[in-house]
């Protein structure tokens, strides 16, 4: 359906007098018709916006709220505009995930229905696609009790939906446009000494003093050596290669295009190689950590029986995998 002419809209002033006793505020509200489609059928329904307040340092005078107005009509009257696919929040996430959030891999699948189903889906549920806009948003970040690296994923994957809905057209406006999120804080990095590192290798038993070894020495990723095989070993020049990894007992592709690499290995891990490779037990897929039905480690078990057990007896503070990287990170700029 194609717009029928070009709309001015209509405007007028509303006293907002809020329950909790405070001051009555006086807004300026928009009017204007807007197309949309609900079940595949084209109607023309009316909308109205409160498009700011009638005070100095937002909108004092009517030519100021007009002008807003018309910024808020330019999609309406633009030639190229058509109707729009109506829509509950609820309703769009649940099509985003059927069709979108299956495309990535699934450690991220797990994280993007997390983000959804706690946070993003309770909150937007039942407004409007059309009606979310950027103190929609402001308010949504205000309200998420989490951590500000916690924040900023959910406001991401908020992102990659909005970028659906306004490729599928349900929007053509950017309801995040000025949103400001919680700044970043610089975690305390816990690692391992080079002391731990030792007495950890020295008291665990195989095949997990090798997992650990590798950890420690090339600061691989958990599921990066998870997704090991016997075939990525070129223990002739002393390198490692990278190409796949695991999560969660099942092979996928490495956590970013860079991921997929080489990296030399020492000799004394060459030899030790050498000689776990002698008792390494084949399997369907050749992975060099495998459980007995034959799959990848998962590297929450892992942490879960093996090294945090491991820790307790060492009496070293408690942590899981990603200390054998951080450790890894720090020995090489101390070599820098």
């Amino acid at each position: 359906m194609a717009r029928r002419r070009h709309q001015r809209g209509s405007l007028l002033t509303r006293v907002i007098k809020p329950s909790d006793g405070s001051p009555s505020r006086t807004v300026w509200v928009g009017r204007w018709r807007e197309d949309e489609i609900v079940d595949g059928r084209a109607r023309r329904v009316r909308r109205s916006e409160v498009l700011g307040e009638k005070k100095e340092g937002d909108l004092p005078t009517r030519a100021l709220a007009r002008r807003r107005l018309e910024e808020r009509l330019a999609v309406v009257n633009d030639p190229s505009y058509r109707a729009r696919p109506s829509s509950t929040f609820a309703e769009f996430a649940k099509r985003w995930e059927a069709l979108v959030a299956i495309q990535h891999k699934p450690s991220t699948q797990v994280n993007l229905r997390s983000h959804l189903r706690r946070y993003i889906t309770p909150f937007f549920g039942r407004t409007a696609v059309r009606d979310v806009r950027p103190d929609t948003v402001q308010q949504f970040v205000s309200t998420i009790k989490a951590g500000p690296k916690t924040v900023r994923n959910i406001y991401v994957t908020l992102q990659m939906m909005w970028k659906s809905a306004r490729a599928w057209q349900y929007v053509a406006h950017d309801a995040l446009d000025g949103v400001v999120l919680p700044k970043r804080r610089t975690p305390r990095r816990f690692f391992f000494t080079q002391d731990e590192v030792t007495r950890i290798l020295a008291n665990a038993e195989e095949p997990y003093r090798t997992f650990y070894w590798l950890a420690a020495e090339l600061g691989l990723r958990a599921g990066e050596i998870c997704g090991l095989r016997l075939e990525d070993l070129d223990l002739e020049v002393g390198v490692v290669h990278v190409r796949q990894s695991a999560w969660r007992g099942k092979l996928q592709e490495p956590k970013t295009p860079n991921a997929t690499r080489s990296l030399a290995v020492s000799p004394n891990l060459v030899e030790h190689l050498r000689r776990f490779i002698e008792k390494w037990r084949p399997n369907a897929s050749g992975l060099l950590f495998a459980s007995r039905n034959e799959t990848p480690f998962d590297q929450n078990l892992l942490v879960k029986r093996k090294l945090r057990p491991l820790l307790e007896r060492l009496n070293i503070q408690r942590c899981g995998l990603h200390a054998f990287r951080h450790f890894s990170a720090w020995t090489g700029s101390i070599r820098r």
